[in-house]
């Protein structure tokens, strides 16, 4: 067989498929600059970019329970195009990974959420706390998801050191295959390969979770990146990795990112039986590791709905202002007052 040389040095997709497991990993991560966070796989990406599905799964509870339709801003959003498609559904997801609910937003909710993640997950929300539960509004609505899970490696890969990334960046950590070890190349599939810089790989776990690694993507979207991996992987044979003539390194990855949907809030939403709703706060976070054992992610989604009516217009007499008296049976005014200092009127 050809020799490859398989080198993970670029790294910009990562699908992990999840269930649920015990908690081995426990350090903290720290929280990560310059990553974006998209609603979902359709959205164009930047050189550094995240997605999680728990935004669109809050996402289509509103659209589906509570809107009842498309839901519709006054001004083109392509974020809310992309959501309203739906491309990820309850469907798409084993119930084992995610929690979600909503309802009028209270303390009981609140409460209810979390003693929903401690019973399935053992977790804590990093967002509860970001959202006011103090008051009860009939008015208000709260929706909310987690998707978490651990998963291991049958063996545990060897750690190999420090080396450069992107021949920029020194002193990564690595991990991947030292020698001829047949039981960690059992845990690699090989779904393509072009050369050392253009390849795609699957890393089994021992539950049903595969992590795909695809260096120098190709597309615009994470849709786009994993359709192309598909297609390159449907007629290539050498899936298997081969330890006398492949080479497998990979870097150490821990991601903690926070993104609040500012292009989403404060729109007005009119629901299919005339009523009127906004979308307040809107917030998802990701979290995400990946090591020699193995690795886990934990995503969460909170957004706040409001009631609203319709096309709402506020009369606050609260500038300047001018003022005038009439009779109603005659044109012109009998009184006028122009007012930019109200402390001389009061």
């Amino acid at each position: 067989m050809k020799k490859k040389t398989i080198l993970v040095s670029l790294l910009t997709i990562l699908l992990v498929t999840l269930t649920l497991s015990k908690t081995y990993l426990t350090k903290p991560i720290k929280e990560t600059k310059g990553v974006e966070v998209v609603p979902t796989m359709q959205d164009v990406i930047t050189s550094d970019s995240s997605w999680c599905p728990t935004f669109q799964l809050i996402f289509n509870d509103l659209k589906n329970d509570l809107v009842k339709q498309d839901i519709k801003f006054s001004k083109n959003n392509t974020f809310l195009d992309n959501l309203n498609k739906e491309e990820f559904k309850e469907s798409d997801i084993s119930s084992d990974y995610y929690y979600k609910t909503y309802g009028v937003k209270n303390i009981e909710l609140k409460n209810k959420i979390v003693k929903g993640i401690k019973d399935k997950f053992n977790q804590t929300s990093d967002i509860i706390d970001k959202f006011d539960f103090s008051s009860s509004n009939s008015n208000e609505y709260f929706f909310y998801s987690m998707l978490y899970k651990e998963f291991k490696y049958p063996k545990k890969f060897n750690i190999l050191g420090k080396s450069s990334f992107n021949n920029k960046y020194n002193n990564i950590k690595y991990f991947g295959i030292r020698g001829d070890d047949e039981e960690l190349a059992k845990q690699i599939e090989v779904l393509y390969y072009k050369d050392e810089d253009d390849f795609a790989v699957k890393l089994l776990t021992t539950s049903n979770d595969e992590i795909i690694v695809n260096k120098n993507p190709k597309g615009k979207t994470f849709n786009e990146i994993y359709n192309n991996i598909i297609n390159n992987s449907k007629n290539y044979r050498d899936k298997e990795f081969i330890t006398d003539s492949d080479y497998f390194k990979m870097p150490y990855l821990s991601l903690n990112v926070l993104k609040e949907y500012k292009e989403l809030e404060g729109e007005q939403i009119k629901t299919k039986d005339g009523n009127a709703l906004e979308i307040g706060t809107a917030i998802q976070t990701i979290k995400f590791t990946l090591d020699d054992v193995g690795g886990k992610i934990k995503s969460e989604a909170g957004m706040n709905v409001m009631k609203s009516s319709l096309d709402e217009r506020y009369f606050y007499v609260d500038k300047t202002f001018a003022i005038f008296l009439k009779e109603q049976s005659k044109n012109k005014p009998y009184f006028a007052a122009k007012v930019t200092d109200i402390r001389k009127f009061q």
